[in-house]
C-alpha cells in the first residue's frame, strides 16, 4: 500500500487555525489509505478539529511530529515499517504531553494490544469497524470526535492545572462524622464543597471510570495490597472482549480474583466484578439474605452500556449507606445520578482530582455537585480506600 505523505491534508486547515479559539490539531496514523481518508473526513466535519498530518506507519508519524504542532494522535496498531505499539513510546518521548488514541479492531488480540498500549501511556482507544462500514458508522464517528476533543482540551488545560497544583494551599480537612477525627483531604483545582464521610462501615466498594480509566484502575487496585475484604464492583466504559481483557489485567495487577460479572452469581467478599461490555451490571438481594450479580441489556444510559449509574443505584438499594463509591477519570457525567443515590442512602463518594485525571468529566461532575467526601490525586486514592474500608 502506498505510503501517505505526512503533510497538511485539508485546504480548510489554515482558515480554521485562524479562528480566535484554534481547533484541536490532530494527526491520523493508519496504513490503510481508505481508513485514513474516512477518519480525516469524520474529524474535519467538526469545526473544532483540524487534521494537520497523516502517516501510514509509526516512522512517518515520528517525522511528521517534528514538523507539525500536533495535540492528539490517532494511532493504528498493525502497520508496516513501525507498528503502533513500537511507535507509541517514541511519540510520547518526542512530544511530551501529546495525547494518543489507539485505533484497534474489536478482537481479543486488538483488546490485548490496546490494554498494553494504555499501560504504556496511550490516553484512550477506539475500536474501528471495517473499512466498508466506516461511512455509516455514526456511533464510531461520534465517539472518535468526542474523545479527540476531550483529550485536546485536557492537553491545553494541563499547564494551568500543574500551576494550580504547585500553588495549592495546605490540604483541606473535610467534614467527618463526629464519631471519628477529620480526614485530611487535598482540594481539587476549583472550589468544591465536601460532605462528611458516611457513618456506616462499607460493605461494598463501587468504581466507575471511562477515558483513562484502565490506567487509573491498575494504580488504585494495585495499591490495595489485599487489604480490602469487601466485594469490588467496577463499571468501565468498554465494549465486549475489551472488558474480558481488562478483568484479566486487573487480576494480575491487584492480586485479587477478578472477572466479568455473571448473571446470577453470588457476591463474595474480596472479589472484583467487572461489568461485561454491552451489559449493565447491577446487584440485587435474594430472599435468603444473599446478594447476586444481575446483567441486563436495558437501554444505554448516558450513551453507555455498561453504565455506572445503574450499578450505583442498585448498590444503594441493596447495601443502603454501606457503600463506598469511587469515580475515576472519564468523559461525560455517568455516575452523577448514581452517586447522588449513594449519598442519599448514607454512603460515601470520592473522586479523582482534575490534575491527575485524563479527562475530568465524570469525577468533575460529582465533585462540582457537592456529593464528594474527598477529591484526591490518583496515588492517594488506594491508601484512602484502605483506610475507609477498614474503619469501624
Amino acid at each position: 500500500m502506498r505510503s501517505a505523505e505526512a503533510a497538511p491534508v485539508s485546504e480548510t486547515s489554515g482558515a480554521l487555525l485562524a479562528r480566535a479559539q484554534p481547533p484541536y490539531r490532530v494527526m491520523v496514523v493508519d496504513d490503510s489509505a481508505v481508513i485514513r481518508g474516512l477518519l480525516i473526513r469524520s474529524l474535519e466535519a467538526d469545526p473544532e478539529l483540524v487534521v494537520l498530518a497523516s502517516a501510514s506507519n509509526g516512522q512517518m508519524a515520528l517525522a511528521a511530529l517534528e514538523r507539525h504542532d500536533i495535540e492528539v494522535v490517532i494511532l493504528d496498531i498493525e502497520m508496516p515499517v513501525m507498528d503502533g505499539l513500537t511507535a507509541l513510546p517514541k511519540l510520547l518521548a518526542a512530544k511530551p504531553g501529546v495525547k494518543v488514541i489507539i485505533a484497534s479492531t474489536l478482537t481479543r488480540r486488538g483488546a490485548d494490544v490496546s490494554m498494553k498500549a494504555l499501560a504504556a501511556g496511550a490516553a484512550d482507544y477506539v475500536t474501528k469497524p471495517g473499512a466498508s462500514a466506516l461511512t455509516s458508522a455514526d456511533e464510531f464517528k461520534r465517539e472518535l470526535v468526542a474523545k479527540v476533543k476531550a483529550l485536546g482540551h485536557a492537553r491545553r488545560a494541563a499547564p494551568a492545572l500543574r500551576e494550580v497544583r504547585r500553588s495549592d494551599a495546605a490540604p483541606l480537612r473535610g467534614a467527618a462524622p463526629r464519631t471519628e477525627p477529620a480526614v485530611p483531604l487535598r482540594p481539587p483545582s476549583r472550589a468544591t464543597i465536601l460532605r462528611p464521610l458516611g457513618r456506616e462501615h462499607p460493605d461494598a466498594i463501587a468504581i466507575g471510570s471511562s477515558t483513562g480509566g484502565p490506567q487509573a484502575l491498575f494504580r488504585v487496585l494495585g495499591a490495595l495490597r489485599n487489604s480490602v475484604q469487601q466485594p469490588i464492583f467496577i463499571t468501565q466504559h468498554m465494549p465486549a472482549t475489551f472488558t474480558t481483557i481488562l478483568a484479566e489485567h486487573i487480576a494480575r495487577t491487584s492480586n485479587y480474583p477478578a472477572a466479568e460479572g455473571v448473571d446470577g452469581q453470588a457476591v463474595r467478599g474480596g472479589q472484583i466484578y467487572v461489568a461485561p461490555g454491552d451489559f449493565h451490571m447491577t446487584v440485587e438481594g435474594t430472599g435468603r439474605g444473599e446478594k447476586v450479580v444481575r446483567l441486563s441489556k436495558t437501554p444505554p444510559e448516558n450513551y453507555c452500556r455498561p453504565a455506572v449509574d445503574p450499578m450505583l443505584r442498585s448498590l444503594a438499594a441493596v447495601y443502603g449507606g454501606r457503600v463506598l463509591c469511587l469515580i475515576l477519570t472519564g468523559m461525560g457525567h455517568d455516575g452523577l445520578k448514581g452517586g447522588e443515590a449513594i449519598v442519599a442512602a448514607g454512603g460515601t463518594v470520592i473522586a479523582q482530582d482534575e490534575a491527575t485525571s485524563v479527562v475530568w468529566g465524570m469525577p468533575g461532575a460529582v465533585a462540582n455537585a457537592g456529593i464528594c467526601s474527598a477529591v484526591l490525586p490518583i496515588d492517594e486514592i488506594g491508601p484512602f480506600l484502605v483506610k475507609l474500608a477498614s474503619r469501624r
